[in-house]
């Protein structure tokens, strides 16, 4: 024979010819040789050495027993004294029950929703975030989700979880802040097929996510196409020079040539503007030859006009003089001290007569 004891806190199965027989609890036993006894800690789960259902015949065993079944699509949270422990997935498991106090909440997965009795702290956490997708939402954004390959509905900003299942879903996001759109390199003919290449720019708001994402694909480069025909349909409108002294009427005209079919996209329009035109190398050279051409004509009229006045003004001291002898004579002193100040010295020489004709050009009678 032979000795067994079961502590505190223990379960012992006892098995004969490897037949199970009845079920042991806290003491001390005595068992011949072909008897044999398994010993199992109650705070531990418990793994049977036999088929399950065998040993739950025994009322004594399966009313210490605690079963947890998980069918597909299914999953258990288990929590053990409050706290969440171990996510169990499909199977079947079996507890003590003991000191130890187990909770256990069944959750389908059948579905990409997860049920609001989950606290949410837990899906980002172990073990349960293997079990969940999550997506941000920032608060500039906009989203729109769709399940299985439907729109579902459109996510405002936040933190969003589903359970990860062989369903698909997808989150299309939309930036809300106002954005800028180039529309460069745009080449171009005139009505009398100038060639030109101009680069503008855009400025949009996305203001309805769900035509945005939904209705429409890439609505950016919808955008972007929109607003190339209306600038080509403007410009071919125009001569070269019609162009360039309408130029700033060419906004107003595509901002509401694009209206509709902005809305039609989900998007707002609040500004348009051109930043370069580049002319051909011909038309450039031309261009600069008129602008010289033309300076130069009002360079010429900018003379013409200034010798028409100081005529104008010689004229008129001329009349002055004739009637004003004293003008007459302050005039002539006046150009014999512009002459006077650029002679540093006169050196006379012969008889007096010279300086009797410089005393009549000097003294005033």
């Amino acid at each position: 024979m032979k000795k067994v004891k079961v502590n505190a806190y223990q379960v012992g199965l006892v098995f004969k010819n490897g037949e199970y027989q009845r079920v042991l609890l806290t003491g001390t036993y005595w068992f011949w040789k072909n008897e044999q006894v398994y010993i199992y800690d109650i705070t531990k789960q418990f793994a049977p050495p036999i088929e399950l259902n065998i040993l739950l015949q025994d009322k004594a065993l399966a009313d210490i027993l605690q079963v947890v079944e998980v069918k597909d699509n299914q999953i258990v949270l288990k929590y053990e004294n409050g706290l969440l422990n171990a996510v169990l997935p499909k199977g079947r498991y079996v507890y003590w029950k003991s000191v130890m106090q187990y909770d256990f909440i069944n959750a389908s997965i059948s579905k990409v929703q997860i049920p609001a009795e989950i606290d949410k702290a837990l899906l980002s956490k172990a073990p349960l975030d293997g079990w969940v997708r999550t997506t941000e939402v920032q608060s500039y954004e906009k989203a729109v989700l769709f399940v299985n390959g439907q729109f579902e509905k459109v996510l405002e900003p936040g933190m969003y979880y589903w359970w990860k299942n062989s369903i698909p879903i997808f989150v299309g996001k939309a930036d809300m802040r106002q954005q800028q759109l180039e529309v460069n390199g745009q080449e171009i003919l005139t009505k009398d097929k100038a060639a030109l290449r101009i680069n503008a720019w855009a400025q949009y708001k996305v203001i309805d996510i769900e035509k945005a994402l939904v209705q429409n694909k890439d609505y950016d480069k919808q955008l972007y196409v929109a607003m190339q025909l209306a600038l080509r349909e403007y410009v071919a409108g125009y001569n070269f020079d019609e162009l360039l002294e309408k130029k700033e009427s060419l906004a107003p005209f595509i901002l509401q040539q694009i209206k509709g079919k902005a809305e039609a996209l989900g998007v707002a329009v609040s500004d348009f503007g051109i930043r370069d035109i580049i002319l051909p190398g011909d038309v450039k050279e031309i261009m600069n030859q008129v602008l010289i051409a033309e300076k130069k004509a009002q360079a010429n009229t900018i003379m013409r006009r200034e010798e028409t006045a100081s005529t104008r003004s010689l004229l008129n001291t001329a009349k002055l003089m004739e009637e004003n002898a004293m003008l007459w004579k302050l005039k002539e002193m006046e150009y014999v001290e512009k002459i006077a100040d650029k002679i540093s010295s006169i050196s006379v020489g012969g008889n007096g007569q010279l300086l009797e004709q410089l005393k009549q050009i000097l003294v005033s009678k």
